[in-house]
């Protein structure tokens, strides 16, 4: 009985269709994606159990570090209100006297946070930002009463007028109570009773309603 030859099949694959779909996704990640920029100054949050997450939009993030430095970052919704930081920048410079330039003004829109005194945001505002980004500030003055961060939050608050405003505080785990108590102080000097504080994520304890409700949100998105 004649033997029947099986007829051999190149196991050769052509690997161009999948580079060109790999690359194809890897240039959509890289121009979706929004980075997250540098932190200009090193915060260890506490942890909490939040159901709760943080909405991108207009806010004033103060930051405390771990040696009661506070600082200052204003964050906008939108692109297209690039003016709002004119007007930050316009009523501080009219109402403390500063005599900024033009210039000088015009680079707050690049100063990423702010940490310096009054007496010093003109020095501050003379640098380029990214040599900003690797001066040591000394941190806004804060006091019992809510020190100069006070008028930074009421220059703020006209400037995002008409705008739904978050304010958030995101201080470091080591941060003492009082630089707190002063934060507060500047807020509610401006009548602002509301604000998000930032910490770590935390699993939420078992048993407990938020447990059950982030277990059932699991076996729901398994089950798609």
């Amino acid at each position: 009985m004649p033997s029947v030859k099986i007829p051999r099949k190149s196991t050769d694959f052509d690997m161009t269709p999948f580079v060109d779909v790999a690359f194809l996704i890897l240039s959509f990640f890289m121009m979706a994606t929004k980075f997250k920029p540098p932190e200009p100054v090193e915060i260890t949050t506490p942890n909490s159990v939040s159901a709760d997450a943080l909405k991108e939009g207009d806010a004033i993030l103060i930051t405390m570090d771990k040696d009661n430095k506070v600082y200052l970052t204003f964050a906008l919704g939108s692109a297209e209100d690039q003016g709002i930081f004119d007007d930050i920048i316009q009523n501080v410079n009219k109402e403390k006297n500063l005599n900024l330039t033009n210039a000088e003004m015009g680079n707050f829109r690049k100063t990423y946070f702010i940490g310096v005194p009054f007496t010093q945001l003109k020095s501050l505002l003379d640098m380029p930002a990214d040599q900003q980004r690797n001066l040591k500030q000394p941190g806004i003055p804060l006091d019992t009463t809510g020190g100069e961060l006070t008028y930074w939050v009421q220059y703020a608050k006209a400037a995002f007028a008409g705008h739904q405003l978050a304010y958030m505080i995101k201080g470091d785990d080591n941060a003492k109570y009082p630089t707190f108590e002063g934060v507060i102080a500047a807020l509610k000097r401006n009548e602002q009773f509301k604000y998000n504080l930032i910490t770590s994520p935390e699993a939420a304890p078992p048993g407990t309603e938020l447990y059950k409700q982030r277990q059932n949100a699991l076996k729901n998105s398994s089950t798609k």
